[in-house]
């Protein structure tokens, strides 16, 4: 037992579980749209589980996928399945406990989350291996973090209703835009492995002018929202927040020095996504 917590201790660790709080605020968010205010403790938490354990599972897929990668490339070498902390079969099962965990999230929320559980977690598996196809990859990365708001209110509603797209569209395009980004480390171990992405096929500058083009899309998309929900002022003060953290990112790194691209990409992200959760939240308290 004690080797057991240890090994999944050190998952947790390679996961880097704390960052589920990259799609969770948005998830949350409309969650509170959905119900129009707080739906309920219950709901709450099941989102909460659900949240925590498809993102657990779909990293930990990604490690097992992507270890003989990840053991090519010094940046990530010392991950812990090249590095001998982890067997791949150990973390395959910790995949596999994890998406039961989702499945049974998505079972006590309503039907239809349990319905498309499966196409979920396609996407959230499949990502793993587009790299090896596309150099659009990173739009599928943005989708398994975009489905999180739309995901979200069905599991409120029990229903879709079209004008949460927009958010899942947004979601995307901010998440594809700091993958583009967070990739440009890797560009020469890409182009030596056969691996495909936008700053490998690209060069570092147009990657760049790229992820700023799909975070200015983001800001439009909230916009949009923002409109088809009739937000209040604190609502739209939360987007111009946005605006302001997503600028102060970009400013962190540049294609000539790429050395703050950890604080743009784990910090920053997480408090952009906080920030909006928390604006949105103080808009609908005000407008009841």
């Amino acid at each position: 037992m004690p080797g057991f917590f240890k090994k999944t201790s050190i998952t947790l660790e390679m996961i880097k579980w704390e960052h589920s709080v990259f799609a969770l605020p948005f998830a949350l968010t409309a969650m509170l749209l959905a119900a129009h205010g707080h739906p309920g403790w219950r709901t709450v938490a099941w989102i909460v589980v659900a949240m925590v354990a498809a993102r657990s599972a779909a990293m930990a897929f990604n490690r097992w996928a992507d270890s003989d990668l990840d053991a090519t490339n010094p940046r990530t070498s010392g991950r812990a399945i090249p590095a001998g902390l982890l067997s791949r079969a150990f973390v395959l099962g910790f995949t596999l406990v994890a998406v039961g965990v989702f499945m049974v999230a998505a079972r006590a929320l309503n039907r239809l989350t349990l319905e498309l559980a499966p196409v979920v977690l396609v996407v959230l598996l499949g990502y793993s291996y587009l790299k090896r196809f596309t150099r659009w990859s990173h739009i599928g990365l943005g989708l398994a973090l975009g489905l999180a708001p739309s995901a979200a209110w069905i599991a409120v509603r029990g229903s879709l209703d079209p004008r949460i797209l927009v958010l899942t569209a947004a979601v995307t395009m901010w998440a594809a835009g700091f993958d583009v980004l967070y990739a440009c480390q890797d560009q020469e171990h890409d182009r030596a492995a056969g691996l495909h992405s936008l700053p490998q096929a690209t060069g570092l500058t147009m990657a760049f002018w790229v992820a700023r083009l799909m975070h200015l899309a983001m800001l439009g998309l909230l916009v949009w929202f923002a409109r088809l929900f009739s937000f209040g002022l604190a609502g739209w003060l939360g987007i111009g927040a946005v605006a302001l953290l997503l600028a102060y990112e970009h400013s962190l790194v540049s294609p000539r020095d790429l050395r703050r691209l950890n604080a743009a990409f784990f910090t920053m992200n997480g408090v952009i996504a906080m920030v909006f959760l928390a604006f949105v939240s103080a808009d609908l308290w005000l407008r009841r």
